[in-house]
């Protein structure tokens, strides 16, 4: 009987013990800390084994540095994204060029990019500091160092750097005793790098029970909570010696009341004399003197010196505007911008040009209006900007350019670019609402204007910034024919008026008289621009706290809109 007994409980004592080590098994399974590695290349999306994944602040980003001869490079695009938009390349002429605000510093891409050209003297770098692969153009992060505040620290195995362009507070913790940090958290997750106690991390992210953090050597993952001790605010301390560029811009004091002067063949002093004997206020004068005429940087010109020497007898300085509106080759073909200021050669003509024009002259500023500039050309005008300013600035003379009320169509201008390196930004507060447009509408509402001044400001100082006025509007024409436009200025909206029985009523949408009236199925309307509509507007300007005003243009106006100028210049 006790055998037969023994005979039936052995299985079952066997069984309980099979049951018993496979739960165990499954206990240990799950309450048991994966071992397992990560693949740290994977980890790191590294694919190529010159590429050097980047943790930028706290983050993995996408971008990759490269590594060759034991030098870092970044692509051009990453340069642009996280350190300095502020390079200029021409891939044909296979230069790389930064502008400062008294040189023009170049190197050669390829082979000779170990020497830097600072005004055309070369200095060794011990590096080459740009190459080409494909169409990517990458550039040495040492030279990138010159001119942009950042620093890093290369890892290998695999390789990644850490970098920082900003200084701030952080959450630092000391690990309490030996652990893992692992891709995400929880015990089964892959294991990056393993950690010693007393090592420090930044903790960036604090759960119930497991934290993310980053370790010294770059490694982001997460930790389990009852490791971490110690955990206080530190600051990370910025040790380059970067010393920022500062572009010596020339300023005037007090208020800027400009008036763009429209001239079409040479005149002299008391042609301006006379232009200018209802005006109060003016202290700038602007004349349309030059005009491009080719692709190369020729231009005419109508300068006089009689012009000049009446303009500073009577205290006004003169800011000779140079334009593409209406310039022609001589092929009668607009003038490309691409062909013109992507050269090196066709940038230092027109400047030299322009410069030659204010040492004979003795005039006080260059007023660039270069209004058909395309998308494609945008990176070649503000270099041309950027090299113009190097000279204006050893002259001393003020460097002033005309805009448009900022709009995505407008973007490439790089207003933020024209705000370090100009020393005027004018917005042309008008043609809301122009011939081709589609539509009828305002020259200039308030809350066009306004939102040119705010959204201006946003980029360039405002005490950079100069608003340009109209003393023109347009007579909309909405007929069997279609819509069409044509121009009235101030001083002959009176006799408009009167000629056509109209009584204007003031709009408080658009800060305007309007008036209309209709002639069989042709309706015709005018949005006024008058004393009334031009006080409002200087308001907001004063409001928005500019540098001054700009008038477009001499001789359209009506006198008694200078005594509103005057009482905004604090002059009535």
């Amino acid at each position: 009987m006790k055998k037969r007994a023994i005979t039936v409980l052995v299985p079952i004592v066997l069984i309980c013990i099979v049951i018993a080590v496979a739960l165990g098994a499954q206990i240990i399974e799950r309450y048991s800390y994966s071992k397992n590695r990560a693949d740290l290349n994977e980890y790191f999306n590294i694919a190529q084994a010159d590429e050097v994944a980047m943790v930028v602040q706290d983050a993995i980003v996408d971008e990759k540095a490269k590594f060759r001869d034991n030098i870092i490079y970044f692509a051009l695009s990453t340069v642009e994204t996280y350190f300095t938009d502020r390079f200029y390349v021409n891939s044909g002429e296979q230069v790389l060029l930064f502008t400062t605000d008294t040189d023009v510093i170049q190197i050669n891409i390829g082979d000779g990019s170990n020497v830097m050209y600072v005004s055309g003297a070369g200095q060794e770098l011990g590096y080459k500091a740009a190459f080409y692969e494909g169409d990517t153009l990458y550039i040495a992060a040492d030279y990138v160092k010159r001119y942009a505040n950042f620093e890093y620290q290369l890892y290998d195995d695999p390789l990644h750097m850490q970098v920082y362009t900003q200084w701030d507070s952080y959450t630092a913790a000391k690990i309490s005793r030996k652990t893992a940090v692992r891709y995400q958290g929880g015990i089964k997750s892959d294991i990056l790098v393993h950690l010693a106690a007393g090592d420090l991390v930044t903790v960036l992210e604090k759960m119930e029970n497991w934290s993310k953090v980053k370790t010294a050597d770059a490694y982001i993952g997460y930790v389990e909570n009852k490791f971490l001790k110690g955990e206080k605010q530190a600051e990370r301390t910025c040790n380059t010696g970067f010393q920022e560029l500062v572009y010596n811009n020339v300023q005037k004091e007090g208020m800027i009341n400009l008036t763009f002067h429209q001239v079409f063949e040479e005149v002299g002093g008391e042609y301006l004399a006379k232009a200018l004997s209802v005006t109060k206020g003016v202290n700038v004068v602007s004349p349309t003197w030059f005009r491009l005429n080719n692709n190369s940087g020729d231009f005419a010109s109508l300068a006089n010196a009689s012009y000049v020497s009446k303009a500073h007898e009577l205290g006004i300085e003169v800011w000779a505007l140079v334009t593409d509106v209406d310039s022609m080759d001589q092929f009668g073909v607009e003038i490309d911008f691409v062909e013109l200021l992507s050269s090196s050669a066709n940038r230092r003509h027109l400047i030299e040009g322009l410069m030659a024009q204010v040492d004979s002259y003795g005039l006080d500023g260059i007023n660039i209006d270069f209004e058909k500039v395309r998308s494609d050309s945008g990176i070649h005008f503000v270099q041309f900007l950027r090299e113009l300013s190097v000279e204006t600035r050893k002259r001393g003379v003020v460097l002033s350019v005309d805009n448009y009320v900022p709009s995505e169509y407008t973007a490439h201008y790089n207003r933020k670019e024209q705000g370090i390196i100009a020393d005027y930004i004018i917005i042309m507060g008008y043609d809301e609402h122009y011939v081709g447009g589609g539509a009828a509408g305002s020259n200039a509402s308030i809350t066009f204007v306004e939102d040119g001044i705010v959204n201006t400001k946003q980029v360039v100082p405002a005490e950079k910034i100069i608003n340009a006025i109209p003393f023109y509007t347009r007579v909309w024409e909405s007929g069997p024919n279609g819509l069409k436009a044509s121009t009235l200025t101030m001083n002959a909206q009176a006799d408009w008026i009167a000629r056509n029985g109209v009584t204007p009523s003031w709009v408080e949408e658009s800060c305007q008289n309007y008036a209309e009236y209709q002639v069989n199925d042709t309706l015709y309307q005018c949005w006024l621009e008058d004393v009334e509509s031009i006080r409002v507007k200087l308001q907001v300007m004063q409001n928005q706290g500019i540098k001054g005003v700009a008038s477009w243009k001499l001789g359209l106006e009506t006198p008694a809109v200078w005594d509103a100028i005057a009482e905004y210049m604090g002059q009535a």
